[in-house]
């Protein structure tokens, strides 16, 4: 894996108004509402790693791949491919060139594929749409070699997708990734739908895929089992923002923010038996009205005064005022 920065997010924000209609604003006497989704993040990615971000549902994970991916227009911020800016509403051939390389895996593969396509057209399809093979003896060989390299059998071309298991179409979503020959794929929770032994089945596939096309991941997951597998660096996102961002062996075994501490107390591991555990504690703040100051500190057992009114920054990968005070138990430091 060579050190090139092969995607760069900065600042990156999405606001939605989630308020009433005006006229309703008007007669009820209420303020406009608005919603931070996420909120000024900033990380990169090196060709060929796997980085994650991890977080509670409603921290802004999922809305920050989208954009990335260009499915949603952020409201500040840009995203760049191998030095190229992808935000902005002027195209050029770079920048179309580079939307070929990404695609993305969604969570939901009984929901991510047509239901009136059969497999053939549905992995043929990014072929077609930008134009990588002509001929239909062709696109059907190719499409064969990727049903193949997913581990279906080529005869599968032929079927609907519901006639195969979850785990199964999860295979024919990373077949009709590849199809455009993608250097980088953004995973939204490629396996929470799947069983155990099913999300084994499907991480190690992506791991030889990676190994065998040089792939970049960027990997959205609650789930730090999965992440602690997966994942080269991981950042953890809190109500919008990054409060940690490390190596995954780091993250794992040296935690530097309260909330890391909490989520990494909550996964079942023998290693941690008669380890005291810091139970998580509450659930996340209302986004249109988040708390002053650190958003975690009302779940926080270190916050004071400071963390209250005072936005922490992050600074050497952690955005913690404890942490930056040294006020945190040793354990964790």
């Amino acid at each position: 894996m060579t050190e090139e920065h092969y995607l760069g997010v900065k600042n990156l924000r999405r606001v939605f108004d989630v308020s009433k209609p005006w006229l309703n604003r008007i007669l009820e006497g209420e303020k406009r509402q608005i919603l931070k989704a996420v909120d000024g993040v900033s990380f990169e990615i090196v060709r060929g790693e796997t980085f994650a971000l991890v977080g509670e549902s409603g921290s802004g994970k999922s809305t920050a791949a989208r954009m990335i991916v260009g499915l949603l227009s952020p409201s500040e911020g840009g995203v760049t491919i191998s030095g190229v800016p992808m935000v902005g509403r002027e195209a050029n051939d770079e920048r179309r060139r580079l939307r070929r390389k990404i695609q993305m895996i969604f969570q939901d593969p009984y929901a991510s594929l047509n239901p009136r396509w059969r497999v053939s057209e549905i992995i043929a399809e990014p072929i077609r749409a930008f134009d990588i093979i002509r001929g239909q003896r062709d696109i059907r060989i190719r499409v064969d070699e990727l049903l193949s390299l997913v581990g279906l059998h080529p005869a599968d071309s032929a079927k609907f997708p519901h006639e195969f298991s979850g785990g199964q179409r999860q295979r024919i979503a990373i077949a009709r990734a590849l199809a455009s020959n993608a250097e980088f794929i953004v995973c939204d929770e490629p396996t929470s739908a799947l069983d155990v032994s099913v999300q084994a089945q499907i991480l190690n596939l992506m791991r030889d895929l990676q190994d065998q096309f040089g792939l970049t991941y960027l990997f959205i997951s609650h789930n730090l089992a999965v992440v602690r597998h997966m994942a080269t660096r991981i950042g953890v996102m809190y109500l919008g923002r990054i409060v940690e961002i490390a190596e995954g062996h780091e993250l794992f075994n040296r935690p530097k923010h309260p909330y890391t501490q909490m989520l990494l107390d909550a996964v079942p591991d023998t290693d941690m038996i008669g380890r005291q555990r810091v139970p998580v504690r509450g659930e996340i703040p209302n986004p249109i009205s988040p708390p002053t100051g650190c958003t975690f500190n009302p779940r926080c057992p270190f916050a004071n005064e400071r963390c209250r009114a005072e936005v922490p920054l992050l600074v050497n990968g952690v955005a913690c005022h404890a942490s930056h005070e040294g006020r945190l138990p040793s354990l964790m430091v």
